[in-house]
């Protein structure tokens, strides 16, 4: 019976992917799979293409994890005493910078408040602080002067340069009648440079302080396009006379480089003097070049131009009461004459 059934016998132990289409079939590497061949694509006409075994790709190498490392020894932070002593130290330096920034703040209020009163004090006038003369000298300063106080703080650089500036140009000039009295020691046909090296002594330093020096100084004070025009007249017209200094004319009371080799011929000291000062005017000429140029460069940062010192000057002119009078009283002369001339 079991002849006519389809089962096989428990006994037969048949395998069924060991049948010869089976094993043909997977031993066969022309015959294309499923991912490599579409048999409903019309575009391809033709046989199937053979099949491309591509070898597995080589998994990728684990990545060992980095080592820690501990140190063998423990770190030194110090010492109890040396940790103190930093922290006294850093204790310390606050301390200073505080006492510094509270010595500047009662500077600040002090300032403020000198400018608040001498806002809302109409009628006085400040008291006059230069020239710092002494309390027995029957004349008294002529001019009010504080840099820290009434000069903002982006030119208070520039204003003290110029005041040491000129503080340098009067002594030059005192040097210079030193050397031209040293000249006369030794040549007595000096004598006309010897007067007028005391001429410019007399002249040049008070002259220079009020010509060029206070209008620089109300320029940065008060942004004043007419003291700057002023100033710059002025100094432009000194530094010409700084470099005829500097050339040293004989006769003329300038100890610069013709003199001073001129001297040196006569006497080795007194040439020695006078080409010391003849330096000197050299380096006085070179640094009034450069102040100059850098007032000039501040003046067209603050914004000031001719028009508002010419704004500037006309107000000034007709708020002067001395101006004002002359003026009146030439309009009423005037007025008399041509009424008199018309009767």
């Amino acid at each position: 019976m079991s002849k006519y059934s389809s089962f096989p016998e428990p006994s037969d132990d048949h395998n069924p992917f060991q049948d010869p289409s089976v094993t043909q079939h997977s031993s066969n590497t022309d015959y294309p799979t499923l991912d490599l061949y579409n048999p409903f694509d019309t575009r391809t006409a033709g046989p199937p293409p053979p099949y491309d075994a591509t070898p597995p790709s080589a998994p990728p190498q684990a990545q060992t994890p980095p080592t820690r490392t501990t140190p063998t020894e423990p770190r030194n932070y110090g010492s109890y005493g040396t940790q103190q002593a930093a922290v006294s130290a850093t204790t310390a330096e606050l301390l200073r910078k505080q006492e510094e920034l509270e010595r500047k703040a009662k500077e600040l209020e002090r300032r403020e408040r000198e400018l608040d009163s001498q806002s809302r004090s109409t009628g006085s006038s400040r008291q006059n602080n230069w020239p710092p003369l002494p309390s027995f000298c029957p004349m008294g300063p002529c001019f009010y002067q504080d840099i820290n106080v009434e000069i903002s703080q982006g030119f208070q650089r520039t204003v003290t340069i110029m005041y040491y500036f000129w503080m340098f140009s009067a002594g030059i000039l005192l040097f210079n009648f030193i050397s031209c009295l040293s000249l006369f020691c030794v040549d007595t046909n000096g004598g006309v440079g010897l007067g007028l090296a005391i001429l410019w002594v007399l002249l040049f330093a008070p002259c220079s302080f009020v010509c060029w020096y206070r209008p620089v100084y109300k320029a940065f004070r008060s942004d004043s396009s007419f003291n700057f025009f002023a100033f710059f007249f002025v100094f432009f017209a000194q530094v010409v006379v700084y470099v005829i200094m500097t050339i040293g004319i004989p006769g003329w009371g300038f100890s610069g480089w013709i003199v001073g080799l001129y001297a040196l011929k006569i006497n080795i000291a007194v040439g020695v003097i006078m080409l010391l000062n003849a330096v000197l005017f050299t380096a006085q000429a070179a640094m009034g070049v450069v102040m100059l140029k850098r007032v000039h460069s501040m003046y067209r940062q603050t914004g000031a131009s001719f028009q508002k010192a010419q704004a500037e000057f006309a107000t000034e002119v007709f708020s002067n009461q001395a101006v004002r009078q002359a003026a009146a009283s030439a309009t009423t002369s005037a007025a008399q004459g041509a009424f008199t001339g018309a009767r």
